[in-house]
């Protein structure tokens, strides 16, 4: 497995389902195929699971990259593909009236040294049911952000995922993003009843009732969310 130095997801968020198919069409036709053709792989593409999905509608897109020299310019060279430039005009030349997303977030991520890589769900159930969970965790401060990274390295929560089976794609901090001091990180499960099980072996276990009762490791998270998302046809995983 390589060690990747960087992770990039973006979220594109959508007014409506026409500019989400819209835009599902350009990145699986045109926008995915170029950043392949740059050397890009790995690249995982999830939409909320329809059952847990607010009327907020949104594409995640997920990849590693090389350096942080590459950060917010992947964009720059995938457009100056030239097959993209016949492929992505419905993206390139969209109207003003009529775009394809109302807004996008770009998230630079940092993984930890615990997992130093982005490592593809090995899963080879029905990807219908597969359930990628990704987690977002904000810290009061940037000391307390260093205490949670600690938590999962040191202190064995990594370890404790990994003996579990919840089959982690990264766990990583936050560099950039809109929401900050704050780290991510996402697990795959073949379904929703896997998930549950594995999570409440994971809170009962003995580790971590040690590990969440050590006053060390105290009020070292402000906010959680949590996103149940599954894989597009086209996601490499």
């Amino acid at each position: 497995m390589l060690i990747q130095d960087l992770f990039e997801l973006r979220i594109y968020k959508f007014e409506n389902k026409t500019q989400e198919a819209k835009m599902e069409e350009f990145l699986e036709k045109a926008f995915i195929p170029a950043m392949k053709r740059n050397n890009i792989k790995n690249i995982g593409v999830f939409k909320h699971l329809p059952e847990y999905q607010d009327s907020l509608k949104q594409i995640f897109v997920l990849y590693p990259i090389q350096a942080s020299s590459q950060f917010g310019q992947i964009s720059e060279t995938i457009y100056q593909d030239s097959i993209l430039q016949k492929e992505g005009d419905i993206y390139i030349n969209t109207p003003y009236n009529a775009p394809l997303f109302e807004r996008q977030e770009l998230i630079l991520l940092k993984p930890f040294k615990g997992m130093p890589f982005l490592r593809p769900s090995s899963l080879k159930d029905d990807r219908n049911d597969r359930v990628y969970e990704l987690r977002s965790y904000e810290s009061p401060s940037y000391s307390l952000l260093r205490n949670k990274i600690e938590m999962f390295n040191e202190g064995g929560e990594i370890e404790l995922f990994e003996e579990l089976g919840f089959n982690a794609v990264f766990y990583a901090e936050v560099l950039a993003g809109s929401r900050m001091p704050n780290l991510m990180y996402m697990t795959t499960f073949k379904n929703m009843e896997s998930r549950d099980t594995l999570w409440k072996s994971f809170f009962e276990s003995p580790q971590w009732k040690v590990l969440v009762d050590d006053p060390y490791y105290a009020n070292n998270v402000s906010k959680v969310d949590i996103f149940f998302l599954s894989p597009t046809s086209y996601s490499d995983y």
